[in-house]
């Protein structure tokens, strides 16, 4: 079988971010688009050319066909061998986990995270770098650059390819090895987490129920929760990968998840509940009666590390991006251990956990995860969360309750407002953006304003800087207001306002009305109603 080199025409919007490139099914469908963004990968990676690459999915529409192209313009262009998961599932943290075993050069996530499937839903592919981790900024610079250059691609004559069954295909001059998608992330959780205790817990009186929300996480959940600790699998829900992900968006968040959270209101809750998104690297804690913030998740699991095998020697460090709740910074300090803050995007984190700077990290938009692999890994985060129950005797509230005692509590909330034109969207940040300066010294509703920047980062491994990566606004009493404009959807843009107070007194109660106020200065300072006639969020979490 031999490559054929076809002509084609460069595409204007294949600019991939460090979630990769997401767009409509319809537009990866288009002749040539899939091919493009590929054929540019592979010309910036002359690596991978004789290695080994890594390749899977989170089940969405279009899998399939997507890694069947894939697996033909690889070996087109000399990729010596291929490990893909049966069916052409991996989760995003799995996915990581192998090519960190196999010493890939690379690996290609076909995913669009916690967005809508289907084939009027989203699609997306997200390259990592070997290690296991997200693309630099410069290489997918390059990767763009380079797809607005374009002329030809080279791929094999189309095949059908059997990705079902494990073993091993040759495909042109390539190896191609089906695996199991799940067995080497299952025996990795069983080295890091305290199987045998969690067992116990599943064994007593204790229920849990896990949304895998029709993502990729269901068969993982099933082989770990299931088979190995015993739970019944009545505690799993939705844990099916669906093309279409049910019609939902994949998104661990009350809102989407609204059948688990749904349980936890009122008598006969189950004790723990959980949920992942549609690529399995986000995780969402709830127990009866609360739901546990990310940054609070963050800040339990770093207070609590030495509890739980995998990290009993202590942690080197921890991170978290600009707009996550600084509670985990309170734990760094009581342990006197570096903490860092980043931007947004997990290629942050990348660098610092290759050096040995940090051992957890996490951001508010529900990733956590550690050194064990280079992203975010949701199921993990609920072991770590069983683990911590078995080992103390202590429900997931008292847990939660406790740190605050302890660390004082962090009210925090998520405010996202829907824009259906990106413009608009660029327009509140630049308004926002000329009177930054000016804020300083104002008072909003008896708050004193202290410091307002535009947040850059130095990263302190390789000297790299990141301008403009969110606008924050730190008042005199401890509140913070964060500002950052997401693009992560396929069509408009969404405002996303983070609202931090701390409470020294670590007092209970919903969050909402504690931040209130806060909000309420936050569409002051931003001038959401004046510019773009906001009144309210479109969703809060």
């Amino acid at each position: 079988m031999h490559a054929q080199v076809v002509a084609t025409r460069p595409f204007d919007d294949q600019k991939a971010g460090t979630a990769g490139l997401r767009k409509r099914v319809s537009v990866f469908q288009q002749p040539h688009y899939l091919e493009n963004f590929l054929q540019a990968v592979f010309d910036c990676m002359p690596e991978m050319a004789g290695a080994t690459i890594v390749v899977g999915g989170d089940g969405r529409y279009f899998n399939r066909q997507a890694i069947n192209t894939l697996l033909r313009l690889a070996a087109a262009n000399g990729v010596g061998r291929a490990l893909v998961g049966r069916g052409g599932l991996l989760s995003t943290p799995a996915s990581s986990n192998l090519m960190r075993l196999n010493e890939a050069a690379g690996g290609f996530v076909l995913t669009a995270s916690h967005n809508p499937g289907g084939p009027e839903g989203d699609f997306g592919i997200k390259f990592n770098v070997a290690g296991g981790g997200q693309a630099s900024e410069q290489l997918t610079n390059a990767v763009y650059a380079k797809s607005r250059a374009i002329r030809e691609y080279r791929i094999l004559p189309p095949a059908p390819l059997n990705i079902d069954r494990i073993g091993t295909f040759t495909l042109g001059g390539m190896t191609v090895e089906v695996v199991d998608p799940v067995e080497d992330y299952a025996q990795l959780m069983e080295q890091l987490f305290d199987f045998d205790a969690i067992r116990q817990l599943a064994a007593s009186s204790f229920t849990m129920r896990y949304d895998a929300l029709h993502g990729v996480t269901g068969p993982y959940a099933e082989a770990v929760l299931v088979r190995r600790l015993g739970f019944p699998k009545e505690s799993l829900m939705h844990a099916d990968p669906l093309p279409d992900f049910g019609g939902r968006h994949p998104d661990p968040n009350p809102h989407d998840a609204r059948d688990l959270m749904a349980l936890f209101t009122g008598r006969g809750a189950p004790d723990f509940g959980a949920a992942s998104d549609g690529d399995g690297d986000r995780n969402m804690i709830v127990a009866p009666g609360l739901m546990v913030s990310p940054g609070d998740s963050l800040a339990v699991l770093a207070a609590n590390a030495t509890r739980v095998p995998g990290y009993r020697d202590g942690l080197a460090g921890v991170a978290r991006s600009m707009p996550t709740s600084r509670a985990v910074d309170r734990v760094a300090a009581a342990l006197d251990i570096p903490c860092f803050e980043t931007p947004t995007g997990w290629r942050f984190f990348f660098n610092l956990l290759e050096a040995g700077r940090i051992t957890l990290c996490g951001e508010e938009s529900f990733g956590t995860s550690s050194s064990h692999v280079r992203e975010k890994d949701g199921l993990w985060a609920v072991l770590f969360w069983l683990n911590l129950i078995a080992a103390g005797s202590q429900s997931a509230g008292e847990l939660l309750r406790e740190h605050w005692r302890r660390y004082g509590r962090n009210f925090f909330q998520r405010h996202d407002y829907y824009l259906e034109r990106r413009a608009r969207g660029d327009d509140i940040i630049a308004s926002l953006g000329e009177r930054l300066p000016a804020l300083t010294g104002q008072r909003f509703n008896g708050l004193d304003v202290i410091h307002a920047d535009d947040f850059a980062y130095t990263d302190p491994v390789d000297g790299s800087e990141s301008a403009h990566q969110g606008m924050r606004v730190e008042f005199g009493g401890g509140e913070r207001i964060a500002y950052r404009l997401s693009g992560t959807g396929t069509t408009g843009a969404t405002l996303r306002v983070y609202l931090e107070r701390y409470d020294a007194g670590g007092s209970d109660g919903d969050a909402g009305p504690a931040l209130d106020g806060l909000a309420a200065i936050s569409r002051e300072i931003a001038q959401l109603k004046k510019i773009a006639g906001l009144d309210s969020p479109t969703m809060i979490t």
